[in-house]
């Protein structure tokens, strides 16, 4: 895909997963809103900066994992790539709309990163300022997720740091919608993102997106 497009499938595919990131991130979202001095601080601010914490980790992650690219330049490994990265948006269209649950093992590897974070994290609530918030998204922006980590993989086959941070930073920001009104106790939102329906709905778009990316020509040709 082309970089404008990476970007906008990116983010779209934030936007798609939120109804799953709820599950992962909605709960601190709602205790930064709820444990905030309110005589001092106010609450969107703080969520805002929660939420560049975490999308700062996001692409910081793209870049490390996209900076490999160089090592993967020849045109075969290219359309192979692609190839993969079609495959993976796909199981990502599967887990959203909860019909396959096997990016969850990705998950369950990530918890060796997370013990070690995990205890940082629980030093910053409540949040009372602007910087606390911030590291604490930050770290948050290491919790284990079969969606972030399949984006992430996702990503790195864009063979370029800048893109693959580029991709991780707009998917970041596609999930920061949901994050807010989680925060903010906005009812009729959680509703909607947590219906059955919406998971599937998001689910079968990103296995489009997945359908589209998959270079169907060029990889035929190279197999045969």
């Amino acid at each position: 895909m082309t970089e404008p497009l990476s970007a906008l499938t990116a983010l779209l595919l934030g936007l798609l997963g939120s109804a799953h990131c709820l599950g992962m991130c909605g709960g601190i979202s709602s205790a930064v809103a709820m444990g905030i001095d309110r005589q001092n601080a106010h609450p969107l601010r703080l969520l805002i900066g929660f939420n560049l914490g975490r999308i700062a980790s996001y692409t910081l992650a793209g870049a490390l994992l996209g900076s490999i690219g160089w090592l993967i330049r020849t045109p075969e490994v290219t359309l192979l790539l692609r190839s993969f990265a079609g495959l993976i948006l796909v199981l990502m269209g599967l887990y959203v709309a909860q019909i396959w649950r096997g990016l969850a093992y990705l998950e369950k590897q990530g918890n060796r990163l997370w013990r070690h974070i995990q205890p940082l994290s629980r030093k910053l609530l409540p949040v009372s300022n602007s910087l606390q918030s911030l590291a604490l998204g930050a770290l948050w922006g290491w919790l284990p997720c079969g969606l972030v980590y399949s984006t992430l993989i996702w990503s790195a086959t864009a063979s370029d740091w800048k893109v693959s941070a580029t991709m991780m930073a707009c998917f970041g920001l596609g999930t920061v919608p949901a994050m807010l009104a989680t925060g903010l106790l906005a009812n009729q939102v959680q509703t909607l993102l947590k219906s059955r329906h919406t998971h599937r709905i998001a689910g079968l778009l990103i296995i489009l997106f997945g359908l589209y990316t998959i270079p169907w020509q060029g990889l035929s040709l190279s197999l045969s």
